[in-house]
């Protein structure tokens, strides 16, 4: 190992590690990878050994976008095949039938401000009575409460304005966006997010402030393997570790591997190797320690699941038995079973939650209206009622 590795790891297993410590640790190769990742597993055992994950539904209100992200596969432009907007009444069918299929998560989500880029998703929201993606979400998530007792809304829909936020706070038990990455860099020209306004790092971050100071239990990330070097990946990790010390309302972070789709720009790169994303992981485990919900998308992960547990993840986000991940259509979800196994297999067990973590639902962070709903879906703990 490298002079001044095991010194860095040290402190980073204590809570002590400063950026340059953690600098060092990105940098781990063989033996070094070995023992970060070991590092992490020991932090991340500190706090239990349950894997959770959510079962839900999957609501994309429309996969029109303003931004142009080189490597997003759901985006889709007016008169491309299959694109355009979900009728609320095909939305709520589907939130009907995943709560009847024992779904305790509708995921809503869309492409960013389409109407701010396309006459014709500002023209489909007039006619139908709205001004804006998000008002239009509001009104659904309202009708499929309304016509549902056991389910509850997470809203991710990309960047909103603090009135927007309170706006949607009522009807969801959490809120979510992925910062994917500090880094203003990758804005610039032939960079992933050139042609992307609302993937400006500060764009994000200043939503994410916003959803703090309204007491909304987020959900956010980082995207690992679009260009980004190791010191802005930290960067972006200790970015979001700063907002959550000043508000307390990251409720989980997302570790996710860019993985390329057919038709984008990037679609010839390369996705990043399971050990670099281990490291990420490992680092984020570090960085956050033992108590915060560290996620890697299972369909995403495939055959490295076992090494992204081993490496600190505990957490597989949401899993349906209905719906695809309609952002990553290439990837089906695996099963419950599957992921039960493999769990196992390291001395875990899997256990589904809600898509509000305990300590806010217990902590007094849901919504009043939404407590009883959420309350009667749950167990003792603050985790998902087993379902009978």
């Amino acid at each position: 190992m490298r002079a001044g590795f095991e010194e860095s790891l040290h402190r980073a297993v204590d809570g002590r590690a400063v950026r340059d410590d953690l600098l060092v640790l990105a940098g781990a190769r063989g033996d070094e990878v070995r023992a970060l990742l070991g590092a992490a597993l020991s932090v991340r055992l500190s706090g239990g050994r349950a894997v959770t994950f959510s079962r839900n539904v999957f609501v994309p209100l429309t996969n029109l976008c303003m931004n142009r992200c080189a490597y997003c596969g759901f985006r889709r432009d007016p008169g491309d095949p299959g694109a355009g907007y979900w009728e609320p009444e095909r939305a709520v069918r589907v939130a009907a039938a995943g709560e009847a299929a024992g779904a305790t998560e509708v995921l809503v989500s869309s492409g960013d401000r389409p109407e701010a880029a396309h006459g014709e998703a500002a023209l489909w929201l007039r006619r139908h009575g709205y001004r804006s993606t998000a008002e239009y979400a509001a009104d659904l998530e309202d009708r499929i409460l309304r016509s549902t007792g056991r389910v509850l809304i997470h809203t991710n829909i990309g960047v909103l304005t603090r009135d927007e936020i309170s706006l949607l706070r009522p009807l969801n038990a959490s809120m979510g966006l992925m910062l994917e990455s500090s880094s203003p860099r990758l804005s610039g020209p032939g960079m992933p997010h050139c042609c992307s306004p609302t993937k400006d790092p500060r764009v994000r971050l200043r939503m994410m402030e916003d959803a703090g100071s309204l007491r909304v239990p987020f959900t956010t990330g980082v995207l690992i393997g679009i260009g980004e070097t190791w010191e802005e990946r930290v960067d972006s990790l200790l970015a979001i570790a700063d907002l959550h010390a000043r508000y307390g309302h990251v409720q989980e972070v997302i570790i996710q591997p860019f993985s390329p789709e057919p038709g984008t720009p990037m679609w010839r790169s390369p996705p990043p190797d399971p050990v670099e994303v281990a490291k990420a992981v490992a680092l984020a485990r570090l960085i956050f320690g033992p108590s915060m919900p560290l996620q890697a998308p299972p369909n995403i992960a495939g055959p490295s699941r076992p090494l992204l547990l081993s490496a600190g993840a505990d957490d597989w986000g949401g899993i349906s038995r209905l719906t695809p991940d309609y952002v990553n259509a290439r990837h089906p979800w695996p099963s419950e079973e599957e992921l039960s196994r493999e769990a196992a297999a390291l001395g875990m067990s899997l256990r589904p939650r809600l898509p509000i973590y305990p300590r806010y639902l217990l902590g007094g962070w849901l919504p009043e209206g939404l407590r009883e709903r959420a309350l009667s879906i749950s167990d003792g703990e603050g985790y998902a009622r087993s379902r009978r």
